[in-house]
């Protein structure tokens, strides 16, 4: 398809390379603005993998107010917000607030089994497009309690609500679940299975995708950021960069949890908080896995990539601060070996804990569609942890209004402008 419109898109990490192939596969003549060089870290490199049409409950969920001000007061939480005084913060805390509640995420729920379930499926083709170039594995995840209480409050709760939804969730004991699991031996009183998830590896993922944009034209400005915008007549002409300014048609705001700051001067608000998450990536681990894991009272994540395995989690909310703190490491450490018996503090010894951080909204929902002013604004961040999951879904919803098609999934509750 031919199209004579020229896009920027202001971020390289996973929802920005989708958008790029998504509008390529368009015909648009696409360039990718990334702050960072090829190849290097970002937020999806060293995370859990996860593709998750399970995860139909927003962040923002019943009784997270409650948790999150018990959690603050110890940073091995498993969602930490650093006390601090930041407008920015106790706006996005008071909004989030705000959101923690049941009809929330009765409104929720459906748009995230949309985009999830959509997005398994645009993972499916891109494995086949790649040459299965990113270890796509579609066994599932379990979510393992360790006490029966949990495993009750598990079944009645994210379980009745997916299957609900459509999305199929079964309630093992631990003998079932040791049968799906036989390589390994598990402390546990049973799992939720959500047989529809799936899993690959981020760090194969990006650089298949970047060569895949390589093939269909995309030109890529690495090292470059993104500081300011000209505008003329309500809508953007250029973006300003530490390489120039960059003319377009169109531009897509993917930056990320940094999306907010390339926003300076343009007059619009995007409420937004990095989520600072963790993790531990064994490179021959004692024990083999076929599914990924979610060790649920400790929320941590357990993928296995080919020979490695990954734990990883916690969510931290204190600023891009690149401080490792050591208390989390050891809590991700800590919930392995709970319900791992057979792992010991050695199996992680010497293993350099990774770090990125998550653009987390204060509704647990992504912002997806045009700002409106200026008009020809696109926004695609905001995904908090299913960055991976939606990242697909986001690029041919992008591609869905740029071309001024209908969108495939309504959009109403993605808005960029709903805090406007």
């Amino acid at each position: 398809m031919k199209n004579s419109k020229s896009v920027i898109i202001c971020g390289g990490g996973i929802v920005g390379l989708s958008a790029a192939y998504y509008l390529a596969r368009e015909g648009f003549r696409v360039t990718l603005i990334e702050r960072n060089a090829e190849g290097a870290d970002s937020c999806a490199q060293g995370s859990a993998g996860y593709i998750s049409p399970s995860h139909v409950i927003p962040l923002s969920a019943p009784g997270m107010v409650l948790k999150g001000l018990k959690w603050m007061l110890s940073s091995r939480s498993p969602f930490y917000i650093q006390p601090r005084l930041d407008s920015d913060l106790m706006r996005w805390g008071w909004l989030f607030a705000r959101h923690c509640t049941a009809e929330h995420t009765r409104r929720a729920a459906p748009i995230l089994r949309d985009l999830s379930l959509a997005g398994r499926q645009l993972f499916v083709e891109l494995a086949d497009i790649t040459g299965h170039a990113f270890e796509l594995q579609t066994e599932g995840l379990l979510n393992l309690c360790q006490t029966q209480a949990v495993l009750d409050h598990e079944a009645h709760g994210l379980a009745a609500i997916a299957n609900e939804l459509g999305v199929e969730a079964r309630v093992l004991n631990a003998a079932q679940t040791a049968a799906l699991e036989p390589g390994t031996k598990l402390a546990i009183a049973g799992s939720v299975y959500f047989p529809g998830d799936a899993h690959f590896t981020p760090r194969k993922f990006m650089p298949a995708l970047t060569g895949l944009l390589k093939e269909m034209g995309v030109q890529f400005r690495w090292n470059t950021t993104v500081y300011g915008w000209q505008t003329d007549a309500g809508r953007v002409t250029a973006a300003h960069t530490t390489a120039g300014a960059f003319l377009a048609d169109e531009f897509v705001l993917a930056g990320g949890s940094w999306s907010p700051a390339m926003l300076a001067g343009l007059g619009l608000r995007l409420p937004m908080q990095a989520g600072k998450g963790y993790s531990l990536t064994i490179e021959d681990p004692r024990c083999r896995l076929t599914k990924s894991l979610i060790l649920t009272e400790s929320r941590v994540a357990v993928t296995p990539m080919g020979p490695r395995l990954r734990f990883g989690g916690t969510m931290e909310i204190s600023g891009h601060d690149d401080r490792v703190r050591p208390e989390r490491i050891a809590q991700i450490i800590d919930a392995a070996q709970a319900y791992f018996p057979d792992f010991t503090p050695q199996d992680f010894a010497g293993i350099k804990p990774w770090f990125g951080y998550r653009p987390v909204s204060p509704d647990g929902l992504p912002y997806i569609g045009r700002f409106g002013r200026p008009a020809n604004l696109t926004a695609a961040c905001g995904h908090a942890m299913l960055g991976l999951t939606l990242a697909p879904i986001t690029g041919l919803l992008v591609a869905d209004v740029l071309t001024g098609r209908k969108p495939r999934v309504d959009l109403s509750l993605l808005s960029p402008n709903r805090y406007a």
